[in-house]
């Protein structure tokens, strides 16, 4: 079965407007310095790679702002879709500039694919033009390459339109590869059924504490296979509604699957 990216994925499965089920509560452990979490998370990292077959591959080798560009156009859309409306600005205007400075009218209807077009089109002139603002007129976002990953997100976070979803997929995905880690909704699931993370929290600040207990020399290659391999668990067997419990390979790590097979 030919994988699918969180971004070419996830994205996507935020369509359906209602919430996963509930994980069950069971003993949690949030703090990413404590030695027995950072060895559960690793031991979590070992299977699933394993299972599914780490290393992977990147999906994506755009130049940073184009990653952006497509991260916004990403959100509760279809990968399809998204890919579709990603070429057709590629198509319509010459450069990301020419996008800042064309009709909003001509950029909505570039990205009609798109779920909230008219939504989308203003933010991504904003964005782009925040972006030439900052540069003194220079659209390109390469000199992120000189920072470290978190001066890099912190850069990103601070231009209204940019959460820690979107930073981590320009900075992970897009060709920098600086070490990041995206959290989509079936990583931030799974995470939630392991006990990684409170129940509460959402996905947004989800993205720090996941992060924190990953070792902290990992590479870009590393934290995406993490991240990779946590989606797909959380598609092929942690679903959203009925996950295969009684096949999953990190059954004895997780409180929510133990109460579901009633083995606590």
């Amino acid at each position: 079965m030919p994988l699918r990216h969180p971004y070419r994925h996830h994205r996507h499965s935020e369509t359906r407007r209602r919430e996963s089920p509930r994980p069950r509560r069971g003993k949690t452990l949030f703090d990413g310095n404590d030695p027995v979490l950072r060895e559960r998370v690793l031991e979590i990292h070992r299977r699933l790679s394993a299972t599914y077959g780490a290393p992977f591959p990147y999906f994506s080798d755009k130049d940073p702002l184009s990653e952006l560009v497509s991260a916004l156009l990403s959100h509760r859309t279809r990968n399809e879709d998204s890919r579709q409306a990603y070429e057709n600005l590629r198509a319509r205007f010459a450069d990301w500039q020419a996008l800042i400075h064309a009709p909003m009218e001509a950029v909505q209807a570039a990205i009609a694919p798109c779920t909230w077009p008219e939504q989308k089109a203003p933010r991504l002139q904003q964005v782009l033009a925040e972006v030439a603002r900052r540069r003194d007129g220079v659209l390109s976002m390469d000199f992120l390459a000189e920072l470290s990953p978190t001066e890099a997100r912190l850069w990103l976070e601070s231009i209204p339109g940019i959460g820690p979803k979107t930073s981590a997929a320009v900075l992970l995905f897009s060709r920098l590869r600086i070490p990041a880690l995206p959290v989509d909704s079936h990583h931030h699931r799974v995470a939630q059924r392991l006990g990684l993370i409170p129940l509460e929290l959402n996905v947004g600040p989800s993205h720090a504490m996941l992060q924190a207990q990953l070792p902290e020399h990992w590479n870009a290659q590393s934290l995406y296979d993490h991240h990779e391999a946590m989606m797909i668990h959380g598609q092929r067997c942690c679903s959203w509604r009925d996950p295969a419990c009684q096949r999953c390979p990190l059954l004895d790590l997780c409180p929510h699957g133990q109460q579901r097979t009633g083995q606590v």
